[in-house]
């Protein structure tokens, strides 16, 4: 008998902004196709003035927790994965618990950038393994809009804001394949590749916010190369390949990123779960919002083989696999 850390709930929340690639013709010199064809995003959404990542992390908080027809009370302990906090402390988490009505256990936040989720993941289910605690909510939840220059075409037009909650719970499997919850995962970061996507401000350097800044190129080959490689080892941990696979859950940054992630891996975009088309890229948000959108659409169902994996900032990247 083997305990595992098994979905119980998730949930997401998107702001009521939704903004067209057209927006952005009338500030920065660009089109719609010329985003779709690069990006394959086609709009995203935009939190409102004073609309704070906690407040959205609530909100899918709250979704998960009604998924899996939980209360606050019944959570031992919250981890949130995000680049945007609402203050340089206190963190996300403990505001979450507030904000949800949870007066027990303990919270923290996580900061791996895109990896964040991944790196959550793992961090709440080593809290299961260990009795630490038996139900971890797990957020991710970003403000990227906080952080963009609106003079760079180049990525401003890449990112939204948004939130996305997961609820694992410890349960005892039979130590095989074929258990539900977190079977695996496959964490990295290399510091050398930090000028290649960063944000230029911070409080012990420039004392300002800083914008988000990013050398496309090199992100691109670097992602395709880090995710393949995760996914595979990932796989290869617990005896499985590819063809096991029933859904990657990838980080929605690009979808040329995506595509060209799953042939490497040798899985067919009929069983990759895409939303960058409408999110764009909300950085750690991005795999928890996917995750409750595919299980929304029917995608995917109870038992199913699940790959999550997204690289960020640092640069951090990493793996999870998941059966649901």
């Amino acid at each position: 008998m083997t305990l595992r850390a098994v979905v119980r709930g998730v949930g997401h929340y998107l702001p009521s902004r939704v903004v067209e690639n057209a927006e952005f013709e009338a500030t920065v010199e660009t089109t719609d196709e010329w985003i779709r064809s690069r990006s394959g995003i086609e709009r995203r959404h935009f939190a409102a003035d004073g609309e704070t990542t906690s407040q959205m992390a609530i909100h899918a908080a709250n979704a998960a927790l009604a998924d899996a027809a939980m209360t606050a009370d019944q959570i031992d302990a919250i981890i949130v994965a995000t680049s945007t906090p609402d203050f340089t402390f206190p963190s996300v988490a403990t505001m979450v618990q507030a904000g949800i009505g949870c007066t027990k256990g303990f919270a923290y936040d996580i900061q791996a950038v895109c990896a964040g989720f991944v790196f959550a993941l793992t961090s709440a289910n080593g809290l299961i393994l260990s009795g630490q605690a038996n139900r971890v909510l797990v957020i991710g939840a970003e403000t990227f809009s906080r952080i963009m220059d609106w003079s760079d075409r180049s990525t401003c037009v890449l990112f939204g804001d948004g939130a996305g909650a997961l609820i694992l719970e410890g349960q005892v499997g039979q130590g095989t394949t074929a258990d539900r919850g977190i079977l695996a995962s496959d964490l990295h970061s290399d510091g050398r590749y930090r000028d290649i996507l960063y944000v230029d401000g911070g409080v012990s350097s420039t004392g300002t916010t800083g914008y988000l800044r990013m050398q496309g190129n090199q992100v691109f080959r670097l992602a395709v190369e880090k995710l393949a490689e995760t996914g595979h080892a990932a796989l290869g941990k617990i005896g499985l390949t590819p063809d096991d696979v029933d859904w990657i859950v990838p980080h929605q940054a690009n979808l040329r990123i995506i595509s060209a992630t799953a042939q490497r891996m040798q899985i067919p975009m009929e069983r990759v779960v895409v939303t960058v088309q409408d999110h764009g890229n909300t950085s750690a948000a991005s795999i928890p919002l996917a995750l409750s959108v595919g299980k929304a659409r029917g995608q995917i169902k109870e038992g199913d083989l699940l790959v999550t994996e997204a690289i960020g900032g640092g640069m951090a990247w990493g793996s999870v696999i998941l059966r649901w």
